[in-house]
């Protein structure tokens, strides 16, 4: 009799369970198509408050720190300095890269392909970047891109 009720107890947890999972999917789909289609308004607000995600390529805080303060002195860097390599130091980096590095993308703050092969290149010329350069980040990428945090750090 006690094994019975046992069973019958948990039989009846999990199909509780079960069914409280089934409502509240019924529930989450239950949206209609214009509630859940973003609108121009809701996606600009949402865009305007969520940043880029912050992206050091393999810089520790002070080393990044070290190219804000140089990105600062030259390229337009608005600040804070504080270590963290987020969209307003990639648009930095990507105005030094335009004007001098062959950087063909827009000035958007996003540290994607065209960015890391004009940025390879920069570090093949000046920080020794064994190659290639073909706008995948690598070990030896990060190891150049140290030197120049370490050259940088005369700007703070």
């Amino acid at each position: 009799m006690r094994t019975l009720t046992g069973t019958l107890v948990s039989a009846t947890a999990v199909a509780g369970i079960l069914v409280g999972s089934l409502a509240g999917a019924s529930s989450s789909f239950a949206a209609t198509e214009a509630a859940t289609k973003p609108t121009a308004k809701s996606a600009a607000s949402a865009e305007a408050v969520s940043p880029l995600a912050v992206d050091n390529h393999g810089l520790s805080t002070p080393e990044a720190r070290n190219v804000q303060c140089w990105l600062m002195d030259n390229w337009g860097y608005p600040g804070p300095l504080n270590g963290q390599l987020g969209t307003e130091s990639w648009k930095a980096i990507q105005r030094f890269l335009q004007a001098d590095w062959g950087y063909p993308g827009p000035i958007n703050g996003v540290p994607e392909f065209s960015t890391d092969r004009a940025l390879l290149t920069f570090l093949t010329a000046e920080y020794g970047y064994p190659g290639p350069i073909d706008g995948v980040w690598g070990p030896g990428a990060t190891v150049a891109f140290k030197r120049f945090a370490a050259w940088c750090a005369g700007a703070c």
